[in-house]
């Protein structure tokens, strides 16, 4: 089972290795990890998202309310938020693939950002399921080089 933890940290140095490393110290798997700064400067956003079974994901939750340097922290299951993955892929392409590699593009609704004589830099904002399989289908062209973001996520809007 994942959870997606949205924890508001105070911004300044030393958090983020705080955090990750009460996930290590205990064995908790990450299996994304997202920061960035909120709409105040004072604040940062991490968007954690982990796996493992109830009580397992409980224990993060406890754990990270502990952490001084945590104001607050919201947790949420993948179905009761927006998620979004940037992903920046250069692959390779010729004339045999070319084609291909662009129709593939405009199926997932992806964008081609760069390109030069031999390779061309694709970028693709969507669900980490979507982005995962965008890279499933580049993996039979040769990926020179591959980015992503982690996972971004928000709980849905109420109604």
């Amino acid at each position: 089972m994942k959870k997606i933890y949205s924890v508001l940290v105070e911004n300044r140095s030393g958090v983020l290795s705080k955090v990750s490393g009460l996930f290590a110290r205990r064995t908790f798997n990450i299996d994304s990890l997202a920061v960035g700064e909120t709409e105040d400067n004072k604040v940062s956003c991490m968007t954690i998202v982990s796996s493992g079974d109830d009580r397992t994901l409980e224990q993060i939750e406890k754990q990270l309310n502990k952490k001084l340097d945590v104001i607050k922290i919201k947790t949420f299951q993948e179905e009761e938020a927006i998620s979004r993955e940037l992903v920046l892929i250069k692959v390779k392409y010729n004339k045999s693939n070319r084609r291909e590699i662009m129709e593939t593009c405009q199926a997932m609704k992806a964008d081609i950002v760069d390109m030069g004589k031999y390779q061309m830099m694709i970028q693709i904002c969507d669900t980490p399921e979507r982005t995962g399989l965008f890279v499933k289908l580049l993996k039979g062209i040769s990926i020179v080089e591959l980015a992503r973001t982690g996972t971004l996520a928000l709980s849905k809007c109420e109604i």
